[in-house]
C-alpha cells in the first residue's frame, strides 16, 4: 500500500474517531461568576385616586350658563385683528358652553369711508392724466398743458408707481378703525377705542361671566315681581 492509498484510508478513519470523541465527551461547564445577577427591583408607581368630576368642573366652574346669551365681537378687519377675535371666540365657547359668539367688522366713521372711496378715483385719474394728458387737457379748455404735466410725463413710470403705492397706503389707513369692541347681550363690556389695548383672556372671561350673572339676577327679579 503506497502513501496515497494510506492517506485516503486514514483520513476518513481519523475524522470518524474525532466525531465519536466529541459525541461522547461531556459538555463544557459554564463559567460561574461570584456576583450573580439579581433581577432589578420593581418600582412601585404611586396611584392617584381619581374622583368623578362634575359637569361644572369640566367647564371651568361656569356650567351651561352661556345658553341664551350672545356675545358680539366687532373688530377692525383691515387691521389684521381677525386672529385675536377667533382666539377670544374659541375661549368663550369653551368657558361658556351654549353661548352664541358673533364676529363682525367694525366700520370706520363715515368721513373716513367717504375719503376711502375718493382715493381710487384719484389714483386712476392721475394715471390716466399721465398717459393721455395731451388729449385730455384740450378737451378741458387748455390749449397747452401746464408745466407740471411735462414734469410728471418725464418720469411717467415713477409717477404712476408712486401714485399707486401712496393711494393704497392712504386707503388702508382710512379703512382701518382700530376697534375691538365686545358686547354681551347688546351691552358694551370692553372697548379698545377707550382702553387703547386688547383684553386679556382671563379679563374678558371675567367681564362676560359677570355680565351674564347680572342678567340672570335681573331676570330672576323680574320673574319674581310678576308673581
Amino acid at each position: 500500500m503506497d502513501r496515497t492509498q494510506l492517506l485516503l484510508v486514514g483520513l476518513p478513519f481519523f475524522l470518524f474517531v474525532s466525531d465519536l470523541l466529541q459525541l461522547f465527551s461531556p459538555p463544557p461547564q459554564k463559567p460561574t461568576s461570584d456576583h450573580q445577577q439579581q433581577p432589578p427591583p420593581l418600582i412601585q408607581q404611586s396611584q392617584t385616586l381619581q374622583f368623578p368630576t362634575t359637569q361644572v368642573q369640566k367647564n371651568g366652574g361656569i356650567g351651561a350658563v352661556g345658553i341664551g346669551n350672545t356675545v358680539s365681537i366687532d373688530f377692525c378687519s383691515s387691521c389684521s385683528y381677525r386672529g385675536t377675535a377667533v382666539t377670544m371666540k374659541n375661549m368663550l365657547d369653551s368657558q361658556f358652553p351654549g353661548i352664541h359668539v358673533v364676529l363682525a367688522n367694525y366700520p370706520p366713521p363715515l368721513p373716513k369711508r367717504l375719503l376711502g372711496k375718493v382715493v381710487p378715483v384719484f389714483q386712476f385719474g392721475v394715471i390716466g392724466l399721465v398717459m393721455a394728458g395731451e388729449q385730455i387737457f384740450p378737451r378741458l379748455g387748455f390749449a397747452v398743458p401746464p408745466p407740471w404735466f411735462y414734469r410728471l410725463r418725464a418720469n411717467r413710470f415713477g409717477t404712476m408707481a408712486t401714485t399707486w403705492l401712496l393711494g393704497n397706503f392712504f386707503q388702508s389707513m382710512l379703512q382701518s378703525s382700530g376697534a375691538f369692541e365686545v358686547y354681551v347681550n347688546g351691552e358694551l363690556v370692553f372697548s379698545k377705542l377707550k382702553e387703547n389695548r386688547f383684553p386679556g383672556e382671563i379679563e374678558l372671561k371675567d367681564l362676560v361671566g359677570r355680565r351674564i350673572a347680572n342678567s340672570r339676577v335681573v331676570d330672576g327679579l323680574g320673574a319674581s315681581s310678576l308673581l
